[in-house]
């Protein structure tokens, strides 16, 4: 079993394991010598849960998503509220983005849609990810909480690579869903070391308070024994992370960190580097 277990995030149908972690391996060695830690990481000590051929359509090759998606396909409720969230955390952290406001939330859903996605398209965080794209990863997202089959077959591939020499989990974007859910579903887990990059999680209401399991009292378990620590590290003009700080929803035990990610704010890679990250990671391998 691997030392590292990595979990990436949406939009990842077209890639595969041995893909992602060329990418993955040398950044992560970048943070750990940030860091200045002394473990040693070679290659066979981490591998890549891919959980991204589950949203493909089968017997079909795409590009990743619908080739027809388009505002109209964003639907009602849980979708058409998320966007609206990344919209007023873009214009927050943008002030060149026009902000939601009465007048364009109270035209009807399909020209307040229209509205969010034509802001988010003058983004930098959004920056080169086309319409059909940001919905895909919307939809993503949705399905995974939705569709209890696709939930646990990621849950399980995640698990099946958790033995008892793995030591660090760290993952991305949605893929903290995932791994954060893999992990309580195995308490006597021998992880020392969980760190969330740009993760979705403390988002009330749309995220959070569907987590499995279900918080508690608005306080969400531990994924682990209490030995585990937990290290999240988000950029703060990263959408999907609209809640930075996580330890309103699962206790201050959890250490938050805002690292600056440049034009790519959520950006796996960018987060891997960070010497906050590589600290983390030799904080479990040490």
């Amino acid at each position: 079993m691997a030392r590292i277990v990595c979990v990436h995030g949406v939009g990842k149908q077209q890639a595969g394991e041995e893909t992602l972690l060329r990418e993955w391996v040398p950044a992560l060695r970048d943070g750990m010598a940030r860091a200045g830690a002394t473990a040693q990481v070679s290659d066979g000590d981490v591998t890549m849960a891919f959980y991204g051929d589950l949203f493909l359509p089968p017997g079909r090759l795409l590009a990743g998503d619908d080739l027809h998606l388009s505002w109209w396909d964003v639907s009602t409720g849980w979708e058409t509220d998320l966007l609206l969230e990344w919209w007023g955390h873009a214009a927050a952290a943008e002030p060149h983005i026009v902000a939601p406001d009465t007048r364009n939330l109270l035209s009807g859903t399909s020209r307040t849609v229209q509205a969010a996605l034509l802001a988010l398209s003058q983004s930098r965080f959004f920056a080169g990810l086309a319409e059909k794209a940001l919905i895909s990863d919307l939809k993503q997202t949705h399905r995974y909480l939705t569709d209890p089959a696709l939930r646990t077959t990621a849950r399980d591939r995640v698990r099946a690579l958790i033995g008892p020499d793995t030591r660090v989990v760290v993952a991305h974007s949605l893929g903290s869903v995932v791994a954060y859910e893999a992990l309580c579903a195995e308490p006597g887990h021998t992880v020392r070391s969980f760190v969330t990059l740009g993760s979705p999680l403390g988002i009330r209401n749309l995220i959070f308070d569907r987590i499995e399991p279900l918080p508690v009292r608005g306080r969400g378990s531990w994924p682990g024994p209490a030995s585990t620590s937990w290290t999240n590290v988000a950029d703060a003009r990263d959408v999907v992370a609209l809640a930075k700080d996580l330890r309103p929803c699962f206790g201050p035990d959890v250490t938050c960190h805002l690292v600056p990610n440049g034009s790519r704010a959520h950006d796996a890679t960018h987060y891997l580097t960070k010497q906050v990250t590589g600290a983390a990671l030799a904080t479990g391998l040490d």
